[in-house]
């Protein structure tokens, strides 16, 4: 969930890839290859894909260090940017030149669907162990066959005590301002996530694919959009220590609760969980050291520079447990465990409907 992490429709080329690979409606056989437990990982080289800023700058040293292998870091800027360079070969087996890929966990979930993923072989990575047993039970991936989840997360409201009165606990609170907090407010343009408040206050799922729940909650977000001051992905953390803003639609990470003014908080009919993983492709000629790589990372001393230096949660008992309590003190959103998380209704791969949320944020941009 790292910067412009959109969220929009390669839905719809994944199911033709899909449709062209198999007969219609069946999905590709996606079996595991058979991988050496003792190959020589030293006589491979891998190349990741991330977001920017998403790991540790030394991590190439770090990995040639420890586990011998040499990898190079190619940086996307969002889902859909990795995606189409994922599937532009148009078949599974055709080489991206990537081995390791990180992407959230819808689409994940799609890659697979397509027959582009490596199951995760587990005798590969032991330190599957170190997860929480409710990191294994990702609506998207149960059991983490396919990904092995690197950061989680929920959205909320951001805001600042000195400017909202009254604390929020409503999706309401944002889309229908008090008076004083008009053209205070910012929303997210992402298309699951501008939809996500308006669904959740009209009772809907954030992945429903229904017409008519979603024609509903372009309504409400058309008449929401004359009290904001903006639509912000990126900025709105700035907005509101700034003080140009008083409340945000925001990832949890991103609400910057270091600032004593400034609190995070679920509204009472919920949300989402969102997950960002990691993923083995299947095209790569360097699974042993592709599944190295992820067992590395997934070592407590490694997986908490993410929670202390992007300030997200990760999926990692060990390693939240050793993070630094100045940190965990800081910034409330760390200290949400996995039940609260868990409340949250995962976000999935909704397929060619996708289409949907890309029609419904265009609308929405586009209105008044």
């Amino acid at each position: 969930m790292r910067g412009m992490r959109a969220v929009s429709a390669v839905a719809t080329g994944l199911a033709l890839l899909l449709l062209t690979g198999c007969g219609e409606g069946e999905t590709r056989s996606n079996g595991p290859d058979t991988l050496d437990p003792k190959a020589d990982i030293t006589k491979q080289s891998l190349t990741v894909s991330i977001w920017d800023g998403y790991s540790p700058e030394d991590l190439p040293e770090r990995v040639k260090k420890n586990l011998g292998v040499p990898i190079q870091i190619a940086h996307h800027a969002t889902n859909e940017e990795i995606m189409a360079k994922l599937t532009a070969g148009g078949a599974a087996g055709s080489d991206s030149g990537v081995d390791v890929a990180f992407v959230s966990g819808q689409y994940a979930q799609a890659l697979n669907e397509a027959g582009l993923l490596e199951p995760i072989h587990a005798d590969l990575v032991p330190n599957l162990k170190n997860l929480y047993p409710e990191a294994r039970q990702l609506a998207y991936d149960k059991g983490n066959t396919f990904s092995v989840p690197y950061t989680w997360g929920t959205t909320g409201i951001c805001y600042r005590t000195d400017f909202v009165k009254q604390p929020p606990t409503s999706w309401n609170d944002l889309l229908r301002p008090s008076p004083a907090l008009k053209k205070k407010v910012t929303m997210m343009t992402t298309e699951r996530w501008l939809a996500l408040p308006a669904l959740k206050v009209l009772g809907h799922s954030v992945n429903t694919t229904s017409d008519q729940e979603l024609t509903a909650a372009r309504t409400l977000l058309l008449d929401a959009k004359k009290n904001l001051l903006a639509y912000d992905d990126t900025t709105f953390g700035d907005r509101l220590t700034e003080g140009e803003s008083a409340m945000a639609e925001a990832w949890d990470g991103w609400c910057p609760t270091s600032d004593p003014k400034i609190k995070f908080t679920v509204p009472k009919e919920g949300s989402d969980l969102w997950v960002d993983t990691m993923v083995v492709l299947k095209s790569s000629r360097n699974k042993e050291a592709a599944h190295a790589l992820i067992n590395y990372i997934l070592a407590p001393e490694i997986h908490s520079w993410a929670a202390e230096n992007i300030l997200y949660k990760v999926p990692n008992k060990a390693a939240m447990e050793q993070l630094d309590p100045k940190v965990l003190a800081a910034n409330a959103p760390l200290r949400m465990t996995p039940a609260e998380l868990l409340k949250g209704e995962s976000i999935v791969d909704v397929g060619e409907a996708a289409t949907k949320y890309t029609r419904l944020s265009t609308e929405v941009a586009a209105g008044s």
